[in-house]
């Protein structure tokens, strides 16, 4: 089963990272379409997510087992861990990372290890996705605990996508189009991360 830190569904992380004062960029200096890492680069964040992962192990006190690192996030969101079973792996938003490579390097990676680890050693639906024991290992990791967003996003390729309305035993929730058509053909279930509930198509509730 998959959840969502946004409150519903499958995914588990989204990073929110605030950009520090000296990382903002003038319109002038952005281009029409930011181009995406390179390999090297692409390399560099894995070796880093590596690091963090070595440092969560000593942290915890356990094994991490390898997890894969994919760089196809698109839309708003710098990154995500996701978790199906016992399958785990990390992506990237690479234009994201593009357009502001060092502080995605030092605030996104760690965000996404910390959520792996905290997956990993607590269990899935033990604990909030950014409760105490996420803020302990930023806290550790020296980056700050913050998930909003605050980026100037000119430039990067948006997503855009039909969402349907569910409901869960306390609230609505608004589903892409994609994880609607895996529920509709019973490929995927998902609960809220509030009430741990179910989520239903809300045509069904009226």
């Amino acid at each position: 089963m998959r959840h969502c830190a946004a409150g519903c569904s499958c995914v588990l992380s989204r990073a929110r990272v605030h950009c520090p004062p000296g990382d903002q960029r003038s319109k002038s200096a952005v281009p029409d379409h930011v181009v995406p890492i390179n390999k090297a680069q692409q390399l560099q964040v894995e070796q880093f997510t590596l690091e963090c992962i070595a440092r969560a192990q000593e942290l915890l006190a356990m094994q991490l087992a390898p997890i894969p690192v994919m760089f196809d996030l698109k839309g708003r969101t710098a990154g995500m861990f996701r978790a199906q079973g016992r399958h785990c792996r990390i992506r990237y938003n690479p234009w994201i990372f593009a357009k502001y490579f060092e502080h995605n390097l030092a605030h996104t990676v760690p965000h996404e290890v910390a959520h792996y680890a905290v997956y990993c050693h607590w269990g899935r639906g033990r604990v909030r996705p950014h409760g105490v024991e996420w803020r302990w290992l930023m806290e550790q990791f020296g980056v700050p605990a913050e998930v909003t967003f605050n980026l100037d996003l000119s430039g990067v390729p948006q997503r855009r996508q039909r969402r349907h309305r569910y409901r869960c035993a306390c609230r609505d929730h608004a589903v892409s189009s994609v994880r609607h058509n895996r529920m509709e053909r019973g490929e995927a279930s998902y609960r809220c991360r509030y009430c741990d509930s179910p989520l239903l198509p809300a045509s069904d509730i009226d």
